[in-house]
């Protein structure tokens, strides 16, 4: 590599200012010029601006991870209902809780301290601890009560049919991710279903149910065989992760974007912690896509991505 080579490579790192008159375009477009996850953060604020500004993608989300429970309902919910998402696959336990909230239920804060709350304690007042946020049984309970009054169309549905139906039957002025979904006509696709609250009380009252995930399999290469250009953005990783890059695997389009947000490692070979340069020897991803991986808590970065979209898209 010439002198002149990687002087067109290497450039001068912003020592980047913070006024009283600072918004967030102003400090994402600052941070494009710095180093480590903060440049990150900026590459994918842009890449998800380009996504939602090309016409014709298709943009996938996938939303694994306890996020619906630390309170960020409403930011995906808001990723929906500004267009930012045009297919979303999720795990069961986030479409638990976004259930327990649409039904009037809320989750409670707390403080996390190991010498603090007695987890024995809490089992035995039947209140459930995720990390530092704290939901009492009685939710399961409201859940149940929901579920064994659904009049359920089909028992052989596909599982997206059957989330679709259900979003159906919440209030329309819920900031619920089912309830908004319905609304704009959102595929969720939820390939660990049974792996979740709302499906065991569902089992538990529907014996016969038999919600088809092959349906769903199908559905979901189809859309992503269909889609002329495609991104994604990945939270947390797991299996919506899988799901969403495995259909594009097979597919002539891989995806053109793709941004990811992770706290793992890739070291164990695990996909959670996996890179998107790896998906590309997989033909998920694009040789010339562009992609940016934040290595950061979602509860975050999530919100200032949605941030910087409100306000630069039109």
């Amino acid at each position: 590599m010439s002198d002149k080579n990687l002087k067109d490579i290497l450039r001068k790192v912003n020592q980047f200012k913070i006024t009283d008159n600072t918004d967030i375009v102003e400090l994402i477009n600052s941070l494009k010029d710095t180093g480590f996850n903060a440049k990150r953060l900026a590459l994918a604020c842009e890449i998800y601006k380009e996504m939602i500004n090309t016409l014709g993608c298709v943009k996938f989300f996938g939303l694994a991870g306890a996020l619906i429970p630390a309170g960020l309902q409403r930011v995906v919910y808001d990723f929906i209902n500004e267009g930012y998402i045009d297919v979303l696959v999720t795990t069961g336990a986030n479409l638990t809780h976004d259930l327990a909230e649409a039904l009037g239920f809320q989750h409670l804060q707390g403080d996390f301290d190991p010498n603090g709350l007695d987890d024995k304690y809490l089992h035995r007042e039947e209140i459930n601890r995720i990390y530092d946020v704290f939901m009492p049984n009685k939710v399961y309970e409201g859940i149940e009560d929901f579920v064994s009054k659904l009049e359920i169309p089909d028992i052989q549905m596909s599982v997206s049919s059957f989330l679709k139906f259900v979003g159906k039957q919440l209030p329309k002025n819920s900031y619920s991710v089912l309830r908004a979904c319905y609304d704009k006509d959102i595929p969720i696709f939820c390939p660990a279903f049974t792996d979740s609250g709302l499906a065991m009380q569902l089992g538990f009252h529907n014996q016969k149910l038999n919600l088809n995930h092959f349906k769903d399999m199908l559905e979901m290469v189809n859309i992503a065989w269909d889609a002329k250009l495609a991104g994604m953005c990945i939270i947390g990783g797991g299996v919506p992760k899988n799901f969403i890059m495995q259909s594009l695997q097979f597919c002539p389009n891989s995806a053109t974007y793709a941004i990811q947000i992770t706290m793992d490692r890739p070291e164990s070979g695990g996909l959670s912690g996996a890179s998107l340069r790896e998906a590309i020897s997989w033909g998920k991803i694009n040789e010339k896509a562009k992609y940016s991986t934040i290595i950061s808590d979602a509860t975050i970065a999530l919100p200032i991505i949605l941030w910087f979209l409100k306000k630069t898209h039109k």
